[in-house]
C-alpha cells in the first residue's frame, strides 16, 4: 500500500443488463456536488456514510473539521411506555367527542400523552491543523463524487498541490481520510479527536487515539450541563495513523495528539462503536466494551489495509436519469460550476442534469445512512451536529421517516429498508403494551415519535400531533409494498405478515360504532393541523379524520391480499377486516371541491398548512385512482390548489408525488422546481419555506433529509407507475422540460425492471424484465391512452417500441459481465 491507491471493486449494475438501440444519448455532467471553497456552514459541508458510521467534511486548509456521528448515540434508556390512566382519559376525550365538544375534547386529550422521546447525539470530531497555510487563489476545489461516494479537496500552496480523500467503507466499517502532497515530504499536520459529549481522550503505545465518551441517561435541556445526568450509553473512537516511509509521527502527550511531519501521503483511520445492545437492554446491563471493541476493529483493518483495502461500491447507480450537457454561462462545458452557482441559476436555465444529481444525491443518502444492521434513518439520516438537535433527531412517523424509504423499492435500493422492518418489529413489542394497557385493545400500536428505544406512546407537547395512533399502521404499509414489489413469499410469511396481523388486530379493536352506521376512530387528528369548532374555539381532536380511514382502509387491503397469497383467506382476523373495511367512513368533497380532512367540514384556519394528509389515499396509499375514482381525483387537485405550492422541503416532496400520481406533468415539474431554490443557512429558525442548503441538503429549515430521501421516489413516479399487473410509461414526464433521456433499472409493481428511452418528449424503447425465478406475468403496458398486455417469463429481458410492441428479446443468461 506504499502508492497509497485505493483498489476499488464494483459490482455490475442493473442499468447495464439493458442498452436502447434507437436513441443516442450524451453523456449528463458527472455526478458530483462541487464548491469553489471550504465549508462556511455545516450545511456546505461534504456528508459520506456507511449506514452506521457518518461524518461531514469541511474541507479547511489551515485547520480541517471532519464531524463524526455513529448511528447508535442517543440519550436514554428502555423504558415503561405504559399508563394505566390513559383509558379512563380515553373514555372521557370520547364523550367530549360525540357531544360536539371538540375543543373541551382536545384540552382533556393532554391526559393521553406519554412521554417524551429521547435525543440523537453527535459522537465527535477529527481536527486536522496544517500550520496557517494560505492556498493559492483560484487553485480549491471541493466535490463529492456519488459514482465512488468519496469526497475530495484540492487546493495549492507554495506550488504544491495537496489532496485529501474522504470516504467511508460499509464491509470495513471505517472512515478514511487520505492526505497527499504532490511534492515528497511536503506532507505535515497534526490531529486530535474532540466531543461535547463527557468523554476522555488518550494516545495508545500503537500511535492511536482513543477518545471514550458517555451519552446522558436522559434528555437533555439546553440550561444543564451534560455531567449533571444520569450516566446513559458508552462509546469509544479509535483513530489510527499510516504514513509514507521516511515521515516522522510525534506523540504530543500533553495535548493527546499524533503529529505527522514530512510525509509524502498519510492514511487516517477511525472506527467507533457504542455499548447499545438493542432497544430493549439498559446501556448499563450492556456486556459490549467499546474500547475494546474498536481496538479490536482497527486491528483486523490495519491487517486488511497491508495488503490492499479493497471497497465493494454498492451505488447501483441508475445513470443517465435526463441526460442533459448544459453549457456553463461561458459556453465551457469543460469549467466545473460550484453546485450552488447552478441551484442559484436553476429557476432561469432549468438545467435537468442539476435534477438528475439530486435525484442521486437522494439515493446516495440513503445508501449512506440506511443499511442493514444499522439504525432506522432519522430526521437527519445520521448526520448531526448538534448537542441538542431539532425535533431530536427523532423518527417522526406522521409522514417524515415513511418519506425518508419511499425510493428504497421504485429506485432499486430494498436493502435500505432492512433497519425500518428491524425497526418495525421493535415497535411492535412495545406497541403490543401500550395497545395493552392504554387502549385496552389487541394487536399493536405506535404514535408519531420514536427514538431508539422503539418508543411507541404518544409524545407530549399538543395533541394535534401527540395524539394520532396510526403510526405502526403507516410503516406498517411499507411491508405489503416489499412484497408487491420483490414478491418474496418468504419475507410475506416471516415478516411481513405477522406484523401486519398485529397491526390490523389493533386497528380492528380501535374502530368504535359510530352514530351514522358507519365504524369510526375516536379520538382523532389530521396531524399537526388545527380547525374551528362549531362554537368558534380552535380545536385538534374529532373522529375519523380523512387520513385515519384511508390508512386504516390501506392496511386493510394490504391484509386481505395477502391473506389470499398465503392461503389464509377464511382466518379470523381477516373475517374481521373483511366485514369492517366497507363500513369505512368514506372520503368526501367538501362543498369548495376539494377533499374534506376531517369527517365534518370544519373551518379551516390555515388553508396553507404544510401536511396534506386527507390526500394518503391518493399517495403512497392506492384507494384513490383516476381509473376508479376520477371524482376524488379532481377534488384531489382542488385540494392541492388550496394548499399552494409553499412548504417545507419534504411536502414539497409530497405534493410532487401526488401531482405525479395524478399525472398531471406540469404542476409536479413545478414542485420540481419550487425546491430547487437556495436557502441562507444564517436562517436557522423553524420555518417552513423548504429550499436547498449549498451541498443540496434539503431545508425545512433547519435541514431535515425526508425531502432529499422522498426525491428520487417523486421523479420515479413521474416516470413509471405500476399496480400488480399494470405498468403506467412517462405518465407526468414534463415533455418540454426534459424532452431527452433514457432511465435505467427503475423498479415496479409485480417484480419488474423498468428502462425507457424518450426523444422529444416522446417514448422510443422500453426494456423490461422480471426478477422473481420461474414467475410469469401478464402485464398491461399503458402509455398516452394506448394500452398493450403482454406476458412477460423471468430471466427474458424484452425490448418494447414507442407503439409498445416486443421488438426483441434475450435471455439473462446470454448477459456476460467483465471479470474484476
Amino acid at each position: 500500500m506504499e502508492s497509497g491507491e485505493w483498489v476499488f471493486v464494483t459490482r455490475p449494475t442493473e442499468k447495464d443488463l439493458w442498452n436502447p438501440t434507437s436513441t443516442e444519448l450524451e453523456d449528463s455532467r458527472p455526478l458530483k456536488v462541487t464548491f469553489s471553497g471550504p465549508a462556511k456552514y455545516w450545511t456546505d459541508g461534504i456528508p459520506i456514510g456507511n449506514g452506521r458510521l457518518g461524518a461531514m467534511v469541511w474541507g479547511g486548509v489551515s485547520s480541517e473539521l471532519i464531524q463524526l456521528n455513529e448511528d447508535t448515540l442517543w440519550t436514554g434508556t428502555p423504558t415503561d411506555f405504559t399508563d394505566p390512566a390513559i383509558p379512563q382519559a380515553l373514555s372521557e376525550v370520547r364523550n367530549l367527542v360525540d357531544s360536539g365538544k371538540f375543543s373541551e375534547a382536545t384540552k382533556a386529550a393532554a391526559r393521553m400523552f406519554g412521554k417524551y422521546t429521547n435525543v440523537y447525539k453527535l459522537l465527535g470530531d477529527i481536527k486536522l491543523e496544517f500550520n496557517g497555510s494560505t492556498y493559492a487563489e483560484g487553485t480549491y476545489y471541493r466535490e463529492l463524487d456519488l459514482d465512488t461516494a468519496t469526497g475530495r479537496v484540492k487546493y495549492t500552496v507554495d506550488d504544491v498541490e495537496f489532496t485529501r480523500e474522504h470516504f467511508v467503507s460499509n464491509p470495513d466499517q471505517v472512515i478514511v481520510t487520505k492526505i497527499s502532497g504532490s511534492k515528497a515530504q511536503s506532507v505535515s499536520f497534526a490531529v486530535s479527536l474532540d466531543s461535547i459529549l463527557e468523554h476522555q481522550c488518550y494516545l495508545t503505545d500503537e500511535n492511536q487515539l482513543v477518545m471514550e465518551g458517555i451519552c446522558p441517561g436522559k434528555r437533555m435541556t439546553p440550561e444543564v450541563k451534560a455531567n449533571d445526568y444520569p450516566k446513559g450509553m458508552k462509546f469509544t473512537a479509535v483513530l489510527d495513523l499510516q504514513i509514507s516511509n521516511g515521515a516522522r509521527l510525534v506523540r504530543l502527550l500533553d495535548d493527546n495528539k499524533l503529529k505527522v511531519v514530512g510525509a509524502d501521503w498519510a492514511v487516517l483511520l477511525l472506527v467507533a462503536s457504542s455499548s447499545f445492545e438493542g432497544p430493549f437492554v439498559d446501556p448499563s446491563d450492556s456486556k459490549k466494551n467499546p474500547t475494546s471493541d474498536s481496538l479490536q476493529e482497527m486491528n483486523s483493518i490495519k491487517k486488511l489495509w497491508r495488503r490492499a483495502l479493497l471497497l465493494e461500491m454498492e451505488l447501483s447507480e441508475i445513470k443517465n436519469l435526463m441526460p442533459s450537457v448544459i453549457e456553463d454561462f461561458e459556453g465551457n462545458k469543460d469549467v466545473v460550476v460550484p453546485t450552488v452557482e447552478r441551484i442559484k441559476s436553476f429557476e432561469s436555465d432549468e438545467d435537468p442534469s442539476l435534477v438528475e444529481l439530486l435525484f442521486q444525491f437522494g439515493r446516495y443518502l440513503l445508501i449512506s445512512c440506511s443499511r442493514p444492521g444499522t439504525q432506522v434513518a432519522n430526521l437527519q439520516g445520521i448526520w448531526n451536529k448538534d448537542l441538542h438537535p431539532a425535533w431530536d433527531s427523532a423518527p417522526t412517523l406522521n409522514i417524515n421517516l415513511e418519506m425518508n424509504y419511499w425510493p428504497s423499492l421504485p429506485c432499486n435500493l430494498r436493502e435500505c429498508q432492512e433497519p425500518l422492518f428491524d425497526f418495525i418489529k421493535s415497535l411492535s413489542i412495545n406497541g403490543s403494551k401500550v395497545a395493552q394497557v392504554n387502549y385496552t385493545a389487541s394487536g399493536w400500536v405506535a404514535h408519531h415519535r420514536s427514538d431508539i428505544w422503539a418508543k411507541p406512546s404518544a409524545d407530549m407537547g399538543n395533541p394535534k400531533w401527540a395524539i394520532w395512533p396510526m403510526a405502526g399502521a403507516w410503516v406498517c404499509t411499507h411491508l405489503w409494498e416489499h412484497y408487491t414489489y420483490t414478491l418474496d413469499k418468504d419475507f410475506l410469511i416471516n415478516t411481513a405478515y405477522p406484523l401486519l396481523e398485529g397491526c390490523a388486530s389493533f386497528l380492528v379493536d380501535w374502530l368504535i360504532e359510530g352514530n351514522d352506521g358507519y365504524l369510526e376512530t375516536n379520538p382523532s387528528t389530521s396531524p399537526e393541523h388545527m380547525f374551528i369548532a362549531p362554537d368558534g374555539n380552535p380545536a385538534s381532536v374529532s373522529y375519523s379524520s380523512t387520513m385515519d380511514m384511508a390508512i386504516i382502509n390501506e392496511v386493510f387491503s394490504a391484509v386481505v391480499s395477502a391473506s389470499e397469497v398465503l392461503g389464509r383467506s377464511e382466518d379470523a382476523l381477516v373475517q374481521k377486516v373483511l366485514k369492517a373495511q366497507p363500513r369505512l367512513y368514506p372520503p368526501k368533497i367538501a362543498p369548495d371541491g376539494s377533499i374534506m380532512e376531517w369527517a365534518l367540514n370544519f373551518k379551516d384556519p390555515e388553508v396553507k398548512h404544510r401536511h396534506i394528509s386527507h390526500l394518503f389515499g391518493l399517495f403512497p396509499g392506492h384507494s384513490i385512482t383516476l381509473k376508479k375514482n376520477p371524482e376524488l381525483c379532481k377534488a384531489a387537485e382542488n385540494t392541492l390548489y388550496k394548499r399552494g405550492e409553499d412548504g417545507p422541503g419534504w411536502s414539497t416532496v409530497w405534493k410532487t408525488a401526488v401531482w405525479a400520481r395524478l399525472q398531471n406533468s406540469e404542476h409536479a415539474y413545478t414542485m420540481v422546481k419550487h425546491l430547487i431554490r437556495l436557502v441562507d443557512p444564517e436562517d436557522q429558525k423553524i420555518g417552513f419555506e423548504g429550499g436547498l442548503y449549498s451541498n443540496l441538503f434539503a431545508a425545512h429549515p433547519p435541514f431535515q433529509i425526508d425531502a432529499n430521501l422522498g426525491f428520487p421516489a417523486a421523479v420515479s413516479e413521474m416516470l413509471v407507475q405500476s399496480t400488480m399487473t399494470d405498468l403506467y410509461l412517462l405518465p407526468a414526464l414534463p415533455r418540454d422540460k426534459w424532452a431527452k433521456g433514457c432511465v435505467r433499472g427503475l423498479q415496479a409493481r409485480g417484480g419488474n425492471t423498468v428502462n425507457i428511452c424518450w426523444d422529444k418528449g416522446d417514448l422510443q424503447e422500453v426494456g423490461l424484465w422480471l426478477k422473481k425465478d420461474g414467475s410469469c406475468s401478464l402485464q398491461r403496458l399503458h402509455y398516452r391512452g394506448t394500452t398493450v398486455t403482454t406476458s412477460l417469463s423471468s430471466g427474458i429481458i424484452y425490448t418494447f417500441n414507442s407503439q409498445l410492441q416486443c421488438i426483441k428479446s434475450f435471455s439473462l443468461s446470454e448477459v456476460a459481465f467483465p471479470r474484476v
